[in-house]
């Protein structure tokens, strides 16, 4: 979009060369002058914003509009001008920045130079040299925010791979530390047993219950790790539900993580309870809804039963008929109801708010 609104100053010479008097051949190279500038003008700007090209094809492409529209402002006339406002944007697009800060002072230096040599340039160049400037100038900076935005998307997915390799370390040193020393004394009571077993039956199976032993609390240890790593929290639930709706293209507002002065304490079964409700929440969202912008909101609230902890979604869509009470919100209310909590849900033309409650313990009770 930003490309194309240069566009709009192709009138000028298009006008030219509909009834600017000209003869047929002239009207024929114009218009090839003008097709060719235009594709070296897209391939510079367009292309160069979203893949960089390398600096060779930068300079000879930025030399061939540059010569186009040098050898038409002098050959057809004043309108045709306003080519060298395309060849500053180019400059300012595809250039680096120290560079660019000379060629578009230079580009409008040219163009003042040729507008007062031509018949009735004075009007054009005066009418053309500040959108030359402003727009050389102004596409560095949408060029430098396009390209730091492929930078922070760079980083983002290389922070997300070096963050899976570290859990992938973590849950390795973890499994190391349950089962190394357990399973080298299986080993260890193995061989002993079997080397009993012929003369010594008793003890053989004395070793043997150790090895039933030590194996049962290996397998103890291994579920509880493994019920770690699968417990979700509500801080990650919101960083994941942030993402979910951007990819979703759907506006969000939602707190960045969990309040940290709640006045009372969050038991584990409750968080992962409401992380649970979350998940399920902005997954009707994205997939039912039909919204354009969702709000997460994370609170305390004091009611006649209690304490709680109050997570509301609310989003402009297609209300409750876009969301029945299926298995998902039947689910989670059942989750909620199980760590005391509730599950209110209302609906209306502006849209569907699920409002989902989990109790907060007092901290005089926090253990």
């Amino acid at each position: 979009m930003w490309t194309g609104i240069w566009l709009a100053y192709l009138g000028a010479p298009a006008a030219d060369l509909d009834s600017g008097g000209h003869t047929w051949w002239a009207v024929v190279l114009g218009s090839c002058g003008l097709v060719a500038f235009v594709g070296a003008y897209l391939a510079l700007v367009f292309r160069y914003t979203r893949r960089s090209l390398d600096p060779g094809r930068v300079l000879a492409l930025l030399a061939v509009t540059f010569a186009i529209a040098l050898c038409l402002a002098l050959t057809m006339g004043s309108p045709w001008l306003v080519l060298f406002v395309y060849v500053a944007v180019s400059a300012g697009a595809a250039l680096p920045i120290r560079q660019s800060a000379v060629a578009i002072p230079s580009t409008v230096a040219v163009m003042v130079l040729i507008g007062f040599q031509t018949q009735n340039g004075s009007g054009f160049v005066v009418s053309l040299v500040f959108p030359a400037l402003l727009g050389g100038f102004a596409m560095v900076g949408v060029s430098q925010l396009v390209r730091t935005m492929v930078e922070l998307r760079e980083a983002r997915a290389t922070v997300a791979t070096l963050a899976a390799n570290e859990e992938r370390l973590r849950m390795a040193r973890d499994l190391h530390d349950l089962l190394g020393h357990s399973l080298s004394l299986i080993t260890l009571k193995s061989e002993l047993a079997g080397r009993m077993l012929p003369g010594l039956p008793e003890r053989a199976a004395e070793q043997v219950r150790d090895i039933e032993r030590v194996s049962r609390q290996a397998l103890t240890d291994v579920r509880e790790a493994v019920s770690g790593y699968r417990r979700l929290t509500l801080s990650g639930e919101l960083a994941g539900a942030r993402t979910t709706l951007a990819v979703a293209g759907i506006a969000a507002t939602l707190p960045a993580e969990v309040p940290e002065d709640l006045p009372g304490t969050l038991g584990s079964g409750s968080e992962e309870a409401l992380a649970w409700s979350l998940r399920e929440a902005v997954t009707n969202v994205v997939r039912h809804s039909g919204a354009r912008h969702c709000e997460i909101a994370l609170a305390p609230r004091q009611t006649l039963d209690g304490l709680f902890l109050q997570l509301s979604v609310e989003d402009d869509g297609r209300g409750v008929a876009a969301a029945p009470r299926g298995n998902g919100l039947t689910g989670l209310g059942e989750r909620l109801d199980t760590a005391g909590g509730t599950l209110d849900l209302r609906s209306s033309r502006s849209g569907l708010t699920l409002m989902m409650r989990v109790p907060l313990a007092p901290p005089a009770e926090a253990v």
